[in-house]
């Protein structure tokens, strides 16, 4: 059986087997979330077609770019599931004191930035592409997505979840998508998948660290805080500094993610354990921003940037090729011998894939 393609495959933030323990709950006074995680549920799969149809040129992802201006438009679903729903912000509009529009604007803008301003990169296809985005998806919409095109967000049951605007480094997780499906477009399933899950998370953390203006050692490297309600015990959905600390609760679990190749789920669910795994790249990440300190987005962001871009991911990439062409790419720009390229290879080591 033929692996699916990240292009077949419905990326979003909150993992399958965290809705499937939701949807399963029983107790009367968690009715109303398990429904909630229910309708999640069943959606993670009705818009692959449009995935399959979206523009997806790897070719795209290096290069010199033409620089075009940013442009935004945020549109309401009004708690449908039809796209794009009703434009109400365009690009230079006013704030419209709905806080998931005026969220997601400004979150596509930090993202933007991100990577056009620190990388060279014109929007998330080297291109230029317009960003959109859509809230109020859905009825109590359990989760956040990138459908190819553009960004997706629900406001949340109000039980488990909040509104998933909420959350910089959710909207540079879900944008980080599209940059990935420009770049080395890694196919959605085991390995790869969780380099592709990975790539999210260290994109959607410096979009927020940068926005903030946190040092590596200033920041939470959380993906998702801000998004459980105080009812759960836990900070967020994943840790880039210590996968499985995320969250311990009584309803949730405990976050599954391991840190190490000592502790490598082998699993035929999430794709292969696509938002599982991905714990040991993003810990390596997180290894190497430390070593080199000062701000994450500079050489440690760069040589990511650089790796995901130099043609030399293929779509199956494995954790050990991604760290090799990781160490190549902080050789070419800082040299071999460097601290840069030191620290890439030290980090690697730590989590066991080297």
């Amino acid at each position: 059986m033929t692996a699916p393609t990240s292009a077949h495959i419905r990326c979003s933030i909150v993992p399958p087997y965290l809705l499937a323990r939701l949807a399963s709950l029983q107790a009367p006074e968690h009715q109303h979330a398990a429904a909630a995680a229910q309708r999640a549920l069943v959606q993670l799969e009705p818009i692959h077609s449009a995935r399959a149809d979206a523009p997806r040129d790897p070719s795209r992802g290096a290069g010199t770019a033409v620089v075009l201006a940013l442009r935004r438009t945020i549109s309401d679903a009004g708690g449908s599931e039809s796209l794009p729903g009703e434009p109400v912000r365009r690009e230079g509009d006013p704030p419209t004191g709905d806080v998931a529009v005026d969220e997601a604007y400004a979150g596509l803008g930090a993202t933007y930035e991100l990577f056009q301003e620190v990388y060279g990169r014109s929007s998330i296809d080297n291109a230029g592409l317009p960003l959109n985005a859509t809230v109020h998806y859905g009825r109590e919409y359990d989760n956040a997505f990138w459908d190819g095109s553009r960004m997706v967000f629900g406001d949340g049951d109000g039980e488990i979840f909040g509104r998933f605007t909420a959350s910089l480094a959710v909207i540079g997780h879900e944008l980080a998508h599209g940059f990935t499906q420009y770049s080395s477009n890694l196919r959605y399933q085991g390995q790869s998948g969780a380099l592709n899950e990975s790539l999210s998370d260290v994109f959607g953390v410096l979009v927020e660290q940068r926005e903030r203006g946190q040092s590596a050692d200033a920041a939470s490297w959380l993906v998702g805080e801000g998004l459980f309600t105080e009812q759960v015990e836990g900070r967020a959905l994943r840790s880039l500094k210590a996968p499985g600390t995320a969250y311990d609760d009584d309803v949730l679990g405990k976050d599954p993610q391991p840190a190490t190749m000592a502790d490598y789920v082998d699993t035929t669910s999430d794709n292969g354990g696509v938002h599982i795994n991905s714990g040991i790249p993003n810990h390596a990440f997180y290894i190497a921003a430390m070593r080199l300190g000062g701000n994450a987005w500079e050489r440690a962001g760069q040589i990511w940037y650089d790796a995901a871009t130099g043609g030399r991911v293929p779509v199956d990439c494995d954790f050990a090729l991604f760290a090799s062409v990781t160490v190549d790419a902080a050789e070419a720009r800082f040299g071999a011998g460097s601290p840069e390229a030191e620290s890439v290879g030290y980090a690697w080591r730590e989590v066991g894939v080297l």
